[in-house]
């Protein structure tokens, strides 16, 4: 049995809570807010994760210091927009050498810094990884079979975070490709909110899967001229995570995607959707490192312009039907 600090009592969080608890590990569950934990203490259940009833073994606290001291593992599960903020707080009870796991997808808008990196610079003592991959938390919570990526700087972390994650309905597989993971979890966020718009418009199948084929195209491009591994873009971070995020309404990215589609701007989808919604956070930084690394991202590019340009999204469309004529793959011969 492990000892595991949950920092974050959100959907994922309490997903992630309800798998560990399971498995026979020790959970402490932390939250900046005194009234989430009052909530989880008095129902042991949460409000976005109706269902979902975690073990009475269970802890519940705002003392930070409480679920992060003497744990074996510590899972950080704040959305994106709050990782360095949290990792801050984090830092002085930390100790050399102790596993974080980070469950969040982004990038730093500010920094351009993948969130381990963002860990790495708040808490340099420690050992940081991520897990990633196509996993709804509404179906992790109900135990519906799933499969994930660990990835971590050496195969002894990693086997050591599959272990504890490893469940007959949680399957995990390792890889050293942390960069690769990071930005497939992040940059497939800002597609979703494309197949979101091209939902919200009427579009159909058709316009799905165009979307998805050259997305991935997009994120690999991106991530390979960054260091990432293309192996990576193939499997369950990349396209994996991808399809799933694009297809399913448990999306908040496709869901906000629909309503600008449908009309709404960028704030009114998000208020709606009433969750971080972390594609609107990575598509500025993608495109900086579009900038950084000379690449084409025209996806990831309409969707800014929808988001912080006011375009109109079937104008958005439209130019990206009416671009230049291109060979799909580049370094084919023809006879």
């Amino acid at each position: 049995m492990a000892k595991i600090g949950m920092i974050g009592a959100g959907s994922w969080g309490t997903a992630l809570s309800y798998l560990l608890s399971n498995n026979g590990h020790s959970v402490t569950v932390w939250s900046a807010l005194q009234d989430e934990i009052e909530m989880l203490k008095r129902d042991h259940e949460h409000k976005s994760m109706p269902g979902v009833v975690l073990p009475q073994e269970v802890g519940f606290t705002t003392d930070l210091g409480l679920a992060v001291g003497d744990k074996d593992l510590l899972v950080l599960a704040v959305a994106s927009p709050y990782t360095r903020s949290t990792a801050h707080l984090m830092r002085e009870a930390v100790s050399c050498g102790q596993v974080i796991v980070n469950v969040a997808k982004g990038i730093e808008e500010t920094s351009l810094l993948t969130l381990s990196q963002v860990i790495e610079e708040e808490v340099p003592q420690a050992d940081v990884a991520v897990l990633s991959g196509p996993s709804h938390a509404e179906e992790v919570g109900r135990g519906i079979p799933t499969t994930i990526v660990v990835g971590a700087k050496t195969k002894k972390t990693a086997e050591f975070i599959q272990g504890i994650f490893m469940s007959p309905v949680f399957r995990v597989y390792t890889s050293p490709d942390v960069l690769g993971i990071e930005l497939g979890a992040a940059l497939k966020n800002v597609v979703a909110l494309a197949a979101g718009i091209a939902d919200g418009l009427g579009y159909g199948d058709n316009t799905k899967a165009a979307l998805i084929t050259r997305g991935i195209t997009e994120i690999a491009r991106l991530g390979i001229a960054m260091g990432g591994k293309f192996e990576t873009f193939c499997g369950l971070s990349g396209i994996g995570d991808l399809i799933v995020t694009c297809a399913s309404m448990h999306s908040r990215n496709r869901r906000a995607g629909i309503l600008i589609g449908k009309g709404h701007t960028m704030e009114e989808a998000m208020a709606e959707v009433k969750m971080v919604v972390e594609g609107v956070y990575s598509a500025k930084a993608a495109m900086a490192l579009a900038e950084k690394y000379n690449v084409q991202l025209p996806i990831i590019e309409q969707v800014n312009a929808v988001l912080f340009g006011g375009k109109a999204a079937s104008e958005a469309v439209r130019e990206l039907m009416l671009r230049d004529k291109k060979i799909e793959i580049s370094d084919a011969e023809w006879q």
